[in-house]
C-alpha cells in the first residue's frame, strides 16, 4: 500500500458508538418508566448523534474543505457537538451501570478506604457529593485524578463543561431535572437519596481500581 493510500485510511477511519443495553434490576425511588425514557430516548440519542457529528468530521475531513473560523464554521460547530455527545454517553454509561445496588459502602473496601483518607469518612464526602449535587445543574461526578494520584469531586453545569483532564470518572450524578422529575417532582434531594440507595459500590470499586492503576 502507498505512503498516500496509508494516509488516507488512517485519516478516514473512525470507531462507531453502541448501545449499551440497559439491564437493571428495580430501581426504588427511580421508576421504570424514568429510566426507559431516560436511557431509551436521551442516552440513545446521544449515541445516535455523536455517531452522526463522527460521521459528518469524517466527511469534512474527507473533502478537504473545513475552515478553520473561530467565529463561524461547520468544523467548530462540529467539534463542540462532539465533546457534547461523547461526553454525554460516557456519563450516562457510568450512571446506569452504577445503579442496582444495595447502597452498601462496605462492598468498596479500597474506594471506601480511600474516602476515609481523603475526606475522613465516607459519610462525609457522600454528604458533600450530595451538597454539590445540590447546586449543580448537569452532573455531579466524583473522580480519580492521575496527575496527582487521588480522589477528587467535581459538579458540571454541562457535559462538556466542568470535567478536568487527566481525571477519571468512578461515581457520575446525573442531575438533570429528566433524571428525577417523573418521579419526585422538583424534590432532587429525595432523587440524590434514592441514588445513593441503589449505587452498586462493588462496580464503582472495579472501576476505581483500574483508575487507580493510570498515573500520568
Amino acid at each position: 500500500m502507498q505512503y498516500r493510500q496509508i494516509r488516507a485510511f488512517l485519516i478516514l477511519r473512525i470507531t462507531m458508538y453502541e448501545i449499551k443495553p440497559l439491564n437493571k434490576k428495580e430501581v426504588p425511588g427511580i421508576s421504570e418508566k424514568t429510566m426507559a425514557i431516560h436511557h431509551g430516548k436521551l442516552y440513545t440519542g446521544y449515541v445516535n448523534k455523536g455517531n452522526e457529528i463522527l460521521q459528518k468530521l469524517k466527511d469534512l475531513r474527507a473533502s478537504g474543505k473545513a475552515e478553520g473560523n473561530t467565529t463561524f464554521s461547520e468544523l467548530r460547530s462540529l467539534k463542540d457537538a462532539e465533546t457534547f455527545a461523547i461526553n454525554g454517553i460516557y456519563l450516562h454509561e457510568n450512571y446506569f451501570d452504577l445503579l442496582g445496588g444495595d447502597g452498601d459502602w462496605s462492598k468498596a473496601p479500597e474506594l471506601s478506604a480511600a474516602m476515609v483518607k481523603k475526606w475522613g469518612s465516607v459519610e462525609t464526602i457522600v454528604s458533600w457529593f450530595s451538597t454539590c449535587a445540590m447546586a449543580a445543574r448537569g452532573w455531579s461526578v466524583l473522580c480519580w485524578d492521575s496527575k496527582i494520584g487521588e480522589l477528587r469531586h467535581y459538579n458540571g453545569d454541562a457535559h462538556n463543561q466542568g470535567g478536568v483532564w487527566g481525571c477519571i470518572p468512578i461515581i457520575a450524578l446525573d442531575v438533570y431535572e429528566h433524571a428525577y422529575f417523573i418521579d419526585h417532582g422538583s424534590d432532587r434531594k429525595a432523587y440524590i437519596e434514592a441514588f445513593w440507595k441503589n449505587l452498586d459500590w462493588i462496580k464503582a470499586e472495579k472501576i476505581y481500581l483500574k483508575a487507580r492503576a493510570v498515573r500520568l
